[in-house]
């Protein structure tokens, strides 16, 4: 009779030695060598992306500490001195203060409205199934291939129409309106990620919805808060064809309107020292932002991959 048993191994003879054989586990060597050289290229094509990025914004900083005779003589080269009244012309006299203090107004509401109202949409939209679910989700997926440009003419008859146009708050309602739509695609896939059990455990001890949503699912959520706060930052701080548009008060201003304004208004005899100061003035919060929360952009990019 046939059996797949193992036999047992036959014991040494008294005094002879025991050979150990080791199974080599190593890869080829021209598999090594191979994986060698695709790690040096993607580090190269890094360090060449890295010093394309860099080198812009240190070309900007170095730029805005010199005189508009320097710019043209010596571009490269490094400031004689650093003359901080460039910074000081753009700042009072510019109006660029006054511009960003109207942008931080602007964008804060307006990013305080998306995450609110997108977070609650999208928790919605990923834990509960009701009639029209998924045909709610598709509208917000259509909202964002819609081109904002089509919508500029009749959004324009729309705020007028509501007495909102050249206002603070009707410039938010819009960018909330013009940021939902991937606010909550975004989020609807983050919520879906998290366990259920948590919040059933909440209704078992007698939780209502809004407060398993606000004190429990909410805090959980912070990574994809916190990486589509950035992306939405990025675009409503950047964003200058819906104020053209919409903001044509010269008191009421953003910084992207106002850099426009910093480049044309001196005709041919342009302020080049004091437009790149307000450059970078207008260019630092949205690096600082990025820096401080930077781990937590990538954790809420990949938190649906460890699922």
């Amino acid at each position: 009779m046939k059996t797949t048993d193992t036999p047992a191994s036959v014991p040494a003879e008294s005094g002879a030695p025991v050979t150990k054989v080791d199974v080599p586990v190593g890869l080829p060597a021209k598999e090594k060598k191979e994986g060698k050289v695709l790690n040096v290229f993607s580090h190269g094509m890094l360090i060449l992306w890295a010093f394309m990025v860099v080198l812009p914004l240190l070309w900007a900083v170095m730029t805005s500490f010199k005189d508009d005779s320097s710019i043209f003589s010596s571009p490269w080269a490094l400031p004689d001195k650093l003359h901080f009244d460039n910074w000081a012309r753009a700042w009072t006299d510019a109006n660029m203060s006054d511009y960003f203090l109207n942008t931080i107004l602007v964008v804060g509401g307006s990013l305080i409205g998306t995450l609110v109202l997108g977070s609650m949409a999208a928790y919605v939209l990923a834990r509960f199934d009701f009639p029209g679910n998924r045909f709610i989700y598709y509208l917000f997926i259509g909202g964002m291939s819609f081109p904002i440009m089509l919508a500029l003419v009749p959004l324009f008859y729309v705020v007028n129409n509501m007495g909102l146009l050249n206002t603070i708050h009707g410039l938010i309602l819009v960018y909330i309106a013009y940021s939902l739509p991937f606010t909550v695609f975004f989020l609807t896939a983050f919520f879906r990620t998290l366990p259920a059990s948590v919040a059933e455990a909440a209704f078992v001890d007698g939780a209502s919805h809004s407060r398993t949503f606000f004190q429990i699912m909410l805090p959980m959520a912070k990574p994809g808060l916190i990486s589509v706060g950035i992306f939405n930052f990025l675009g409503q701080w950047n964003q200058y064809m819906l104020p053209t548009v919409l903001n044509t008060d010269p008191d009421k201003r953003v910084l992207t309107q106002g850099l426009v304004q910093l480049a044309a208004s001196q005709g041919y005899k342009g302020d080049w020292s004091g437009l790149f100061a307000g450059l970078v003035m207008a260019m630092l919060p949205v690096l600082a932002a990025y820096i401080v929360f930077q781990r937590q952009v990538v954790q809420g990019l990949t938190a649906g991959a460890l699922k």
